[in-house]
């Protein structure tokens, strides 16, 4: 029944946002340091400490740049507070061994910090390949990965000057770590071990990781089903703030099919686990995510702001960005 009520009021307020054709344009937002985020980016650190971590037991290490939470018996989080992007990695402990799901921004030593979360051998496995997820896979013995095109692109790494903007002021608030020097920044190549694709379990050890192709923020966008457990690792393709349609590398159309696909997901879910802000959301927000694209599609949402050249579409708890109207 409560979960029948999340659903009545999300699609309620989605309703809310509905207006019929012909309203003026949207009123325009700009950012002087974070661009092409959405509106309102500038100072984004204000939001933080975000009360949503409260519930969880926050774990001792020893990296200042990263903070751990035990998400539940079997699940850790790894989150980079100190740079815009809020990224958050997922340690999940198996019987066998644990999976990395991402490695985050590269900037502290993720491996540092997952040698003193656990003894077990660890796969890496990415969400998709943005820098923002991949920066530590290099620190890794073993990473499994697609083999779209776009992966074994990015595989290879990148030059400073590819990622360097991502530094800058407004950026990152929180001293960088010891020893990090920020003008020989940049992503790293790495191999890739194993070649995942649609439908692959993925058996740590008592849990099993179901592989979904979610394309649409990226091409090679994933998403992880542990359909026992009730549990979607959702990557980038939905979290609580401006979900990114409009980048290099984004489809509208391809992100709107996977919106679809994981609104028919939602009843098989109770929680998302999102890779950015907070770790946890409830399960009925997928049913969100699809009416979202929906609506959108349809020309039927009405609070919109033009921000840094883009549309940016408002829902309850995030938003869509989308370089125009599709």
């Amino acid at each position: 029944m409560l979960r029948l009520m999340i659903v009545s009021i999300l699609l309620a307020l989605a309703a809310c946002s509905e207006q019929p054709a012909g309203n003026s344009e949207p009123a325009a937002a700009n950012n002087e340091q974070v661009q092409n985020r959405g509106a309102d980016k500038d100072k984004w650190w204000d939001a933080l400490p975000r009360p949503e971590w409260g519930q969880y037991e926050k774990i001792e290490q020893s990296e200042d740049w990263f903070e751990v939470y035990r998400i539940d018996d079997d699940i850790l989080a790894i989150y980079e507070p100190g740079q815009f992007e809020e990224v958050i990695s997922f340690l999940i402990i198996g019987e066998d061994f644990a999976l990395m799901f991402d490695t985050g921004l590269g900037i502290g030593n993720i491996r540092r910090v997952v040698d003193q979360l656990t003894d077990l051998d660890v796969v890496v496995l990415n969400s998709h390949t943005h820098y923002d997820h991949i920066g530590g896979n290099h620190l890794f013995d073993t990473i499994y990965g697609t083999g779209l095109a776009y992966t074994t692109e990015r595989a290879q790494g990148s030059a400073p000057e590819a990622v360097a903007g991502f530094l800058a002021e407004g950026w990152v608030w929180k001293p960088l770590p010891d020893g990090f020097n920020a003008d020989t920044y940049q992503s790293y190549a790495f191999d890739i071990d194993r070649i995942v694709t649609e439908g692959d379990i993925i058996d740590i050890g008592g849990r099993q990781l179901e592989i979904l192709f979610t394309p649409g923020h990226a091409p090679d966008s994933i998403c992880l089903i542990d359909r026992e457990n009730r549990q979607l690792f959702t990557g980038d393709t939905f979290y609580l703030a401006p979900l990114y349609a409009h980048i290099p590398g984004a489809s509208f159309e391809d992100y709107m099919q996977t919106a679809e696909r994981l609104a028919r997901l939602a009843g098989d879910i109770d929680t998302a686990i999102t890779s950015h802000t907070v770790p946890v959301v409830d399960g009925a927000y997928m049913t969100a995510l699809g009416q979202a694209f929906a609506d959108i599609a349809a020309g039927t949402v009405m609070d919109v702001t033009l921000s840094d050249g883009h549309r940016e579409y408002h829902f309850d708890g995030f938003s869509v960005i989308v370089s125009d109207t599709p």
